[in-house]
């Protein structure tokens, strides 16, 4: 919801602008009243445009702003057969989980799959590598299952074994 914040006000001074410039232009007045009710028809359509695509998975190919993204968890996935794979992804320094959609190949659905079986055994979470590159390098899998993290070593007393001694009250 943020984004509508930031997006709609830099829409609408731009609209307002080019509105502004044909309202003073040399023009004739019908299209002067073209432009004005040109822009309050815009102003709505906008706004329930984007509020619409907040709730609609973002295709991981138009997700310029994470390009640089190495690996994110997959908190859910959904495969629709021959149409598309949903994912809902953790990604490291959002708060935020995001909404994505993959193009279906049964390639993708079978690593898919075989990284939840995996993730399953090894108690860990499904990740995907380089969502914005997805389908552009065959050499590896694009969804995996981490291996579990070994736990951190105990810590040993450095005194040794514990020694006991009566003492001599109680003899």
């Amino acid at each position: 919801m943020d984004s509508i914040r930031i997006i709609f006000p830099i829409a609408v001074a731009l609209v307002a602008i080019l509105a502004q410039i044909s309202v003073w232009s040399p023009r004739r007045l019908w299209i002067k009243v073209t432009a004005l009710v040109t822009m309050s028809l815009f102003l709505p359509v906008a706004y329930i445009s984007l509020e619409t695509l907040l709730s609609r998975p973002k295709p991981v190919a138009m997700d310029w702003a994470s390009e640089h993204l190495e690996d994110a968890s997959v908190l859910a996935a959904r495969i629709d057969e021959e149409e598309s794979i949903y994912l809902w992804l953790a990604v490291a320094g959002i708060d935020e989980p995001r909404s994505y959609v993959l193009p279906w190949t049964e390639e993708t659905a079978r690593e898919l799959h075989a990284a939840q079986q995996g993730a399953e055994q090894e108690g860990t979470d499904v990740k995907i590598r380089r969502p914005a590159e997805s389908g552009q390098d065959n050499q590896e899998p694009m969804f995996y299952a981490p291996p579990q993290d070994t736990p951190p070593e105990k810590q040993h007393a450095d005194s040794g074994a514990q020694i006991f001694q009566r003492s001599p009250d109680n003899q």
